[in-house]
């Protein structure tokens, strides 16, 4: 996609104008009429298209190539010429996407300035692309506890073929950065990731946001099903997109092919699509909110995305690399954790997940004194357990029992969170809490307490609720 594709049914000024640009610097092809554009187009994309309004002895005029070029290659800028220029043509031109219009005779100096400006338009097009594609930070998974290996194995498996991918997991724990993962290591990596983010879009405007439209006053402007060409269409919490609109997507998966809103030619596509929802979408199908059809089309490969609490070994790593991140985005200072702080972080309540971590760890760098290590009185704790004087605050709960049962509920609550927090290893957790390893054992069996594989890593339950959950 590096050349200019001239077409004109004159030969003298095609050549007229190869010669100007390859003067110029450029590389030019060069077609006579509309079978040969066509084939030139399909052969390889160019950079630019200089497209004669009038073509002898073609099926197709430079209006009906450009309504063509627009649709099935958006991304190639159309400047048109024509010897019969007038102010209807132009505006119908540029209301079918032609990025400008210049009559014949032309002045050479004039042909050259749209020539740069299509051209630093379409090369900035592509690098701004690019960007977006390469966003260091889009794609990056951190981690390195179980569940955490667990899930970047499923990934890896699936980022070879083109199979489509169902994410499940609860807000906030990186599903979208998974899924970016899988398109990073595929063989689209090169071409689009689209998100579609079927919980913000208003209803009455999903098939136009999808699907794009086609009207006189303003054109063919592209969907996102159209613009994720050759990539990869994420489908963002699915379960919120409309009935009306799953039974149109299932039919563009059947077909890889659908209409614009208003338009009356196919457009043809290539989509590897994946999807996500923090909802059981089996009971939406129940409720009749979810089409059974489209779901069995989505759900070919089931990946279950671990929440924060399932990972809180991770915390620590994850911590650092916003830490890191932020530093780079927006020169916040380098501010490591203090083992009060990591402590406090893998005991607490992540019902935001990973998307929660990196809000906090914002919050406490803008809002924090100098860049001293980061203090866990700088962290939220609502129920914090101590008095200024160092007083353990006593939990209504706790306070209505007897002492013996009352420190059996202290000593569970504490060692789950403990076991949890060192994902299910038993020796980290006895080193930690002071105990041998052996009279650990004998304290989580007297209190009911046992550990169970959970997401690909090992997850502490009191023996009732482990037993629920397997049943």
């Amino acid at each position: 996609m590096s050349d200019i594709l001239i077409v004109d049914d004159e030969r003298d000024i095609r050549e007229l104008v190869s010669d100007i640009l390859e003067d110029e610097g450029y590389s030019t092809r060069k077609a006579g009429n509309s079978d040969d554009c066509m084939a030139a187009v399909q052969e390889e994309l160019p950079a630019l298209l200089i497209l004669d309004i009038w073509l002898k002895d073609s099926q197709m005029d430079g209006i009906d190539i450009l309504k063509t070029v627009k649709r099935d290659y958006p991304e190639v800028p159309v400047v048109i010429i024509s010897g019969h220029g007038n102010i209807e043509i132009a505006v119908a031109a540029i209301k079918q996407g032609a990025y400008d219009f210049i009559e014949k005779p032309f002045n050479i100096d004039q042909l050259m300035v749209v020539i740069r400006r299509a051209m630093e338009t379409s090369r900035l097009r592509r690098e701004n692309t690019e960007l977006k594609r390469k966003d260091v930070n889009a794609d990056e998974m951190v981690g390195q506890s179980a569940a955490f290996r667990a899930l970047i194995g499923q990934l890896e498996k699936v980022t070879k073929s083109n199979g489509r991918v169902m994410l499940s997991g609860p807000a906030g724990c990186g599903k979208e950065v998974a899924a970016r993962y899988i398109h990073a290591h595929s063989n689209r990596a090169s071409k689009p990731f689209v998100t579609v983010n079927c919980a913000n879009v208003e209803p009455d405007r999903m098939e136009e946001v999808l699907f794009g439209r086609e009207s006189q006053e303003r054109g063919i402007e592209p969907g996102l099903l159209e613009q994720a060409d050759g990539g990869v269409i994420y489908f963002d919490e699915v379960a919120d997109m409309p009935l009306g609109t799953q039974s149109k997507i299932l039919r563009v998966l059947v077909d890889q092919q659908f209409l614009r809103v208003g338009g009356g030619a196919k457009v043809k596509v290539d989509l590897r699509v994946i999807s996500s929802t923090n909802k059981n979408l089996e009971a939406e199908i129940q409720a009749d909110r979810f089409r059974q059809e489209l779901y069995h089309r989505l759900n070919v490969v089931p990946i279950a995305v671990p929440s924060l609490a399932d990972r809180r070994e991770d915390i620590p790593v994850l911590a650092e690399h916003f830490i890191e991140m932020f530093n780079d985005s927006q020169g916040l200072p380098i501010r490591p954790l203090t083992d009060e702080a990591t402590t406090l972080m893998q005991t607490m309540s992540w019902p935001g997940n990973v998307r929660q971590l990196r809000n906090l760890i914002e919050r406490v760098l803008i809002l924090g004194e100098g860049t001293g290590p980061i203090e866990a009185r700088e962290l939220p704790n609502e129920e914090d357990p101590q008095t200024d004087d160092g007083r353990v605050v006593l939990s209504g709960a706790l306070a209505t029992l007897p002492l013996r049962e009352a420190r059996e509920a202290f000593e569970r609550e504490y060692l789950l969170t403990q076991i949890n927090r060192f994902g299910g290893n038993i020796s980290r957790t006895a080193s930690f809490v002071g105990m041998e390893r052996s009279a650990l054992h004998r304290k989580l069996k007297s209190l009911g307490v046992v550990t169970s594989n959970k997401a690909g890593a090992r997850v502490a339950h009191v023996e009732d609720e482990a037993a629920e959950a397997s049943g």
